[in-house]
């Protein structure tokens, strides 16, 4: 389920070859958008505008985080640790450092 997870993929394939999309990202483990996406919601791919919507009305996504609970990390020490409490988003460069 995509809001338990710490980073979400989204991949989309069309047959066997052909357009594919990844988008990764630790906003699922802090509350973002990723994190409210439920099976079944429509999630809208543009190439062209390079845009990803998640067919979801406002009202219910803030009906959804109201009720949102933060996972719990999947570890507690150590190197994967350290990362997951201080890696950024791509748009940032993933950068680890404070």
């Amino acid at each position: 389920m995509a809001n338990r997870c710490l980073f979400f993929v989204l991949f989309v394939i069309f047959r066997s070859h052909g357009f594919c999309i990844g988008h990764v990202v630790p906003e699922a483990q802090v509350g973002g958008p990723i994190a409210l996406v439920r099976d079944g919601d429509t999630i809208v791919v543009d190439a062209i505008k390079n845009t990803i919507e998640l067919r979801v009305s406002p009202e219910e996504l803030t009906k959804r985080k109201e009720s949102w609970i933060p996972p719990a990390l999947k570890v507690s020490q150590g190197t994967l640790y350290k990362y997951t409490k201080s890696v950024t988003d791509a748009s940032h460069g993933c950068v680890t450092d404070a």
